[in-house]
């Protein structure tokens, strides 16, 4: 038995395209039926029989199916302006405007006060800086044009930022706005994803809910890898839809490239969707098992080809001819994958990371010093605030959904869209919750897109069926339950916005109570109730994350763990943006003090630090002499070694200004050094860049946030010693004697890496500490501010060399 896919369409959108019609697949038995007939219109409001629970996602047509091969190409490319601007001819004029909209709106809201950020991550910006004038460095993701050591993380994500830097000149925008396109396509493809099978206010809603989630606001403004890895697997979801509708092997290659492109932005995350995806396809496509098992595998040979040239490239090449591999202990991508950026993340044993390779024993709650874990993880402290508002609302339409297509046949389109944002959010969403590892709030923008798009699509079954009293109930349900949370999450930021608090909860109250009425009113009176009730419905649960989302762009972001939204009860370190760990923040830590107050008890530490909102003293850091003391919105950060700077307004998340996260400007290393990077004068950077032409690296640094503010002030390459941490083995004392024997490094800075210490308390190497203390002893240090610097160049203290 052969069934068309798809109805043709009564006028078509590009020239002959009727003389193209869709290729007939074959259906086993069991399939049941593949065509989608148009829709019929629902029975009447006061029917009395028992409608078929089909009625809640009545079949549709699929797109029309355009011309194939290269001779369709001049037809196309004729006709897109018209179709870009009319979209499908079955669809009522406002929507294509209304979408274009969505997406101009999305560039206008990323693209505001862009440039407040600075350069954000800088670690990842000082890779762009160096992949700007090195094609090398760009290929391996260097973080300096001399190529010493790479980023922690493969280079696709560096790549467009770097290209746009060599097209643009580099700069913040520069480097900034190729993320704020990836939002907005990544917009666009939810929304084309939903679409295709729901109606268009199903994937208006889906695409406004991603938009003004708070940590896609953030993350699509910010120059870590999540963003292109968000897109890439959004276009992942779309292509998975795609394939099974028609079982398209060409359709699941595209999956297969997304997810191998996916590998080469963040490693094996971009992999957690993807056994519920292969499922799917094997559950769901209309064709015979053999051919299901078999287009999966050419998927996978193509997800192979697109991930592991790069792989091999890198494995292959001998080690002298590349930089080290940041964030391996052994110089080895593979072991960087499946260690520190792989099983590592969920068992807590990472080697050299801040954590220590403890698997989690640095801290209480399950999750060591990252938090605790446990199915609430999501939902709890501030990370709440960056993605929760709707997950409530998403897990009761995703029931509701599975449930609704439970007798729809295996091909049936309504639940393979379930079943593919269902199992992005469940898979994500678990392994988030109880992985033992590095976690940072900003992880979860990864479940914005599956949000969405469940609450897109389950809103519109549901406002079709409204007329019913159970699915009224279910409706009135979940926008009074999303109003509630809302209201929870809100309350966790008293001070910001108070009045949103309540008009949220008693907005969306009154709209559950009319949406369940209106359907027992008929004829025009009812329908405007409704209408009304389902506007206040959709703002009562969007202006909350709307609120911050606001705030979000309207502040500036940077270093190395950045949070969406306001300062919120039980937040990070330094309540906007700081180290993650809730309420009881590092090792040993039991945090006294108001609202973000204190966070004492750090290695080595035995006194308690007090503070008032915003503040509290950080005392008795590994080498630290002093306690130290905050009061109201700022507080200073004694006992650091090397670290002699105050911080400031505890409640900001711009570690250029020395607000919030680490230290912040701490002069020339200590923690900031580790997270935020450092502070560079003027004076320092025209240091460094004299006689620059004369070195392969003007200076080295421990740590590469340190080595990273240094390189991008002065413009010139800059050693980071240890990778991020300065706790990889990357270069040993004997070498590094050698390269400045040979003239090869001018300054070495002071301070960096964690605390200074090299990265040897965290399971990983010495070397660091080593080559900080052979300077030391060697060289006559020179103070320039608040930098310490040691010419290399000079005559040593003692002979040494």
């Amino acid at each position: 038995m052969t069934t068309s896919s798809s109805v043709p369409p009564t006028s078509e959108p590009w020239p002959d395209a009727a003389n193209y019609p869709p290729p007939a697949v074959a259906a086993d038995a069991a399939a049941g039926p593949t065509a989608w007939p148009e829709a019929a219109p629902l029975p009447p409001a006061g029917a009395e029989r028992e409608r078929p629970a089909e009625t809640l996602f009545p079949p549709v047509a699929l797109p029309p199916a355009g011309p194939k091969g290269r001779s369709s190409w001049a037809g196309r490319l004729r006709t897109l302006p018209a179709r870009t601007w009319r979209g499908r001819p079955d669809d009522p004029r406002w929507v294509r405007p209304a979408f274009l909209g969505l997406l101009l709106a999305t560039a206008v809201l990323y693209f505001w006060n862009l440039t407040a950020s600075g350069w954000a991550n800088a670690f990842y910006s000082a890779a762009v800086q160096a992949g700007s004038v090195s094609w090398k460095a760009m290929f391996f993701g260097s973080s300096d044009s001399a190529n010493f050591i790479t980023v922690d993380k493969p280079p696709l994500s560096l790549w467009p930022m770097a290209l746009s830097a060599r097209l643009f000149g580099l700069s913040s925008f520069s480097v900034l706005a190729p993320q704020v396109l990836m939002g907005v396509g990544t917009v666009a493809t939810v929304y084309a994803t939903v679409r295709r099978r729901f109606t268009p206010l199903a994937g208006l809603v889906a695409g406004a809910a991603l938009a003004l989630t708070p940590v896609a606001a953030l993350m699509f403004r910010f120059n870590n890898p999540d963003a292109l890895l968000v897109l890439l697997l959004t276009l992942a979801a779309y292509g998975t839809v795609r394939a099974t509708e028609t079982a398209s092997t060409r359709w699941l290659v595209f999956v297969g490239v997304m997810f191998g492109l996916g590998f080469l932005t963040k490693t094996l995350q971009a992999f957690l969707v993807l056994p519920a995806f292969a499922l799917v396809y094997l559950v769901c496509a209309p064709t015979g098992p053999g051919r299901r098992f078999l287009q999966l595998l050419y998927g996978t040979l193509a997800m192979v080809a697109a991930g592991g040239w790069w792989v091999a490239i890198v494995e292959l090449m001998p080690a002298s001819a590349r930089p080290y591999i940041g964030g391996s202990q052994d110089n080895s991508f593979l072991s960087l994958t499946f260690g520190y950026n792989g099983f590592g993340r969920i068992t807590g044993d990472e080697t050299g990371s801040v954590g220590g390779g403890g698997g989690g024993r640095a801290g209480g709650g399950g999750g060591g010093m990252w938090g605790s874990t446990g199915i609430t993880r999501l939902f709890d402290g501030d990370i709440g605030g960056q993605i929760a508002w709707l997950m409530p609302a998403a897990l009761i339409l995703l029931l509701f959904g599975l449930w609704a297509t439970r007798r729809h046949p295996r091909t049936d389109s309504a639940r393979i869209g379930f079943l593919v944002w269902g199992g992005w959010l469940l898979s994500t969403a678990l392994t988030f919750s109880f992985m033992s590892g590095i976690f940072h709030q900003y992880y979860t923008v990864a479940l914005v897109p599956a949000v969405a798009a469940l609450v897109g699509m389950g809103a519109d079954g549901l406002w079709r069926a409204r007329h019913r009293l159970p699915y009224a109930a279910v409706l009135a349900v979940t926008v009074a339950v999303t109003a509630w949370w809302a209201h929870q999450l809100l309350g966790r930021s008293s001070q910001f916005v108070p009045w949103l608090r309540n008009a949220v909860l008693i907005g969306g109250v009154l709209a559950a109570i009319a949406l369940l009425l209106a359907g027992r009113i008929p004829g025009r009176p009812g329908r405007r109730i409704a209408t009304v009730a389902g506007l206040t419905a959709l703002a009562a649960g969007l202006a909350g994350p709307a609120a911050y989302a606001l705030d979000t762009v309207s502040t500036g972001h940077s270093g190395s763990i950045v949070t969406a939204g306001p300062a919120v009860r039980s937040g990070g370190f330094g309540g906007r943006g700081g180290f993650p760990g809730g309420a009881g923040g590092f090792p040993g830590g039991n945090r006294n003090g108001g609202q973000n107050g204190t966070f004492p008890g750090f290695p080595g530490g035995g006194n308690t630090g007090t503070g008032g909102t915003n503040g509290g003293g950080m005392p008795n850091f590994p080498g630290g002499t002093r306690n130290g003391t905050g009061t109201g919105s700022t507080g200073t950060f004694p006992g650091f070694p090397g670290g002699t700077g105050t911080g400031s307004t505890g409640e900001s998340r711009d570690g250029r200004t020395g607000r919030g996260g680490f230290g912040g400007g701490m002069g020339g290393g200590g923690m900031g050094g580790l997270l935020n990077g450092a502070r560079v004068s003027s004076e320092v950077a025209d240091l460094l860049k004299q006689d620059a032409g004369k070195y392969t690296w003007v200076a080295a640094a421990v740590g590469s946030q340190n080595q990273a503010s240094y390189q991008l002030a002065s413009g010139e390459p800059v050693m980071a010693l240890g990778g991020f941490n300065g706790s990889d083995p990357s270069l040993s004392l004997d070498g590094f004697k050698q390269l400045v024997k040979e003239g090869k490094v001018h300054w070495f800075i002071g301070g960096g890496g964690f605390g200074g210490m090299g990265g040897g308390s965290m399971g990983g190497s010495n070397y660091s500490s080593e080559i900080t203390s052979w300077v030391e002893s060697t060289y006559t240090a020179k103070t320039v501010g608040s930098t310490t610097l040691y010419d290399l160049t000079a005559a040593p203290k003692s002979p040494g060399l």
